[in-house]
């Protein structure tokens, strides 16, 4: 199973850029023409939080309007610029959301190699994420109704410490239980998150975690506590996760086009590798 990960993509209105700069629209249309070219189309698409800038609908209707291009079916999770309210307007038809709480869900469908969970980290009004009692015990019942099923995890803020110091102060509390429910439940074969900006993988409870780079611009690599808040105008990027049921690679992918693809042969037509 192919598996394609969007992730901050910050739809702003029309006519309008993100502080200033940034045109979101533009380099999440980069992005999803980039995906239709691959040579192998994906059979789903996770969108990882901050679909949009501040969760007005003018905002989800553009960003539908995009997504709607794709053709693929779509499973997604809030992140702290999103209004779960609006959210539900938008994307109606999403499976196994309920209609009001939290963004939460599991899915599995036959045709694929596991399930996949979606958890909902966002508090209203604040940037940081939170996991509180309820949403962990809501995880631990889930996980165990089917503890041999591989799983794959989804979620907006990232259960670990970056380094990267203004992004840490606005990261998620309740990840050492996060962890430690991570610890007894195996099946987990990944963690995928937004909220940083970057593809940055780590080990929590044991098991594989990752962020996914952002569609729109990326947070500036600065591994210190007193890390300034500054951002990047770098290519779109996305994920692809290729997911068999025994593990699961990931691709990290600049959405630009570039020159190639050429043979690995020498001058003299012979394979080079």
């Amino acid at each position: 199973m192919l598996i394609a990960q969007f992730s901050d993509i910050h739809i702003k209105p029309e006519g309008r850029l993100a502080y200033g700069r940034v045109d979101t629209y533009a380099l999440l249309e980069a992005a999803i023409d980039h995906l239709a070219a691959q040579p192998q189309r994906p059979d789903l698409l996770l969108l990882t939080g901050d679909l949009v800038d501040v969760g007005a609908p003018e905002e989800y209707r553009r960003l539908r309007g995009l997504l709607d291009r794709t053709g693929l079916p779509l499973l997604l999770v809030p992140g702290n610029h999103d209004d779960r309210e609006e959210l539900r307007q938008a994307f109606p038809e999403h499976p196994g959301v309920e209609p009001q709480g939290f963004w939460q869900f599991c899915r599995h469908e036959s045709r694929w190699p596991g399930r996949i969970i979606g958890l909902d980290t966002v508090v209203a009004g604040e940037s940081g994420g939170r996991l509180c009692a309820q949403r962990l015990a809501w995880l631990s019942r889930t996980l165990s109704e089917d503890p041999g099923v591989p799983t794959l995890l989804m979620m907006h803020h990232p259960p670990f410490v970056t380094g990267i110091g203004h992004m840490d102060e606005i990261g998620l509390e309740g990840r050492e239980a996060f962890a430690a429910l991570l610890e007894v439940h195996p099946q987990v074969q990944l963690v995928t998150c937004g909220h940083l900006h970057r593809n940055i993988r780590a080990t929590v409870g044991g098991r594989a975690v990752m962020t996914a780079p952002s569609t729109a611009h990326a947070v500036q690599l600065d591994i210190a506590a007193n890390a300034p808040a500054l951002f990047r105008l770098e290519p779109p990027g996305y994920l692809l996760h290729w997911w068999t049921g025994e593990g699961v690679v990931t691709h990290h992918v600049h959405g630009v086009a570039a020159p190639g693809p050429y043979p690995f042969f020498d001058e003299g037509g012979r394979l080079l590798l």
